[in-house]
């Protein structure tokens, strides 16, 4: 970052004054730096030389806010933002959402959310799968399951990855057959299971000694993956030996 920054003060010196483009790329290399005051810095510097923050720009700082766990200066950020800023996209707003459940303030998410659904913005799955995810490493598996019911009402389709969220909610809250019914429930819905499923669900199955249902599981998954692939018959023998082995 430090050669970087000499390299932005050359270009000021040389009379080609760096653009909106140029400004992004800086606070986005001193946010994975984790060096937010002086990203800080550099996004009041823009006004000052006649520049215009745009959404990316926004985006960019609250994204390093909430990976430095600093989501209250991402709060103050969207304030700003919805005062006199752009209008905030979805990705804004999926950004804060991931920030305060990761921070454990799910009420807030939850308010952000539904302001999200009130909105002109057309929430996606991604949006879904964020807060599903954050109510059920909360321990609150029931309000994910009802958010997760909710996705069909909205016209949304969950896809393997918010399946896989769910099931382990249900495994770590000890609910092994909820997770088992979900998870043979995805391919009536056109979803098929892909390994994270697998795995989530063999892992849970472990974690509350469904031994026997958690190898027929991995059976079940080897012989998929054979049958994608194609692979010649000596692999079958191969994988029923490891099978038997394990």
């Amino acid at each position: 970052m430090d050669k970087a920054k000499r390299v932005f003060h050359l270009m000021i010196e040389k009379g080609c004054a760096p653009n909106i483009r140029s400004y992004n790329i800086m606070i986005n290399g001193y946010c994975k730096a984790k060096r937010l005051d002086e990203a800080m810095e550099l996004f009041d510097d823009i006004t000052q030389n006649g520049q215009i923050p745009g959404t990316v720009t926004y985006n960019t700082l609250m994204q390093g806010m909430c990976q430095l766990g600093r989501v209250a200066t991402a709060c103050k950020l969207l304030t700003t933002l919805l005062a006199s800023g752009p209008v905030p996209d979805l990705v804004t707003c999926s950004i804060l959402l991931d920030g305060l459940c990761k921070s454990g303030k799910l009420e807030e998410a939850l308010k952000l959310f539904r302001a999200m659904q009130k909105s002109r913005l057309e929430v996606d799955i991604i949006s879904y799968s964020i807060l599903i995810d954050g109510l059920c490493k909360a321990g609150n598996v029931k309000a994910g399951k009802e958010l997760f019911l909710e996705l069909s009402v909205n016209g949304l389709k969950p896809n393997a990855y918010t399946y896989s969220i769910l099931i382990n909610g249900f495994c770590r809250e000890g609910l092994p057959d909820e997770a088992y019914q979900l998870f043979r429930s995805m391919r009536d819905n056109d979803c098929l299971p892909n390994s994270c499923c697998y795995n989530a669900t063999i892992r849970g199955f472990l974690r509350n000694s469904y031994t026997s249902k958690a190898t027929q599981l991995l059976t079940e998954m080897v012989r998929a993956f054979l049958q994608i692939y194609q692979l010649p018959p000596y692999f079958w023998i191969l994988s029923y030996d490891l099978m038997s082995q394990s």
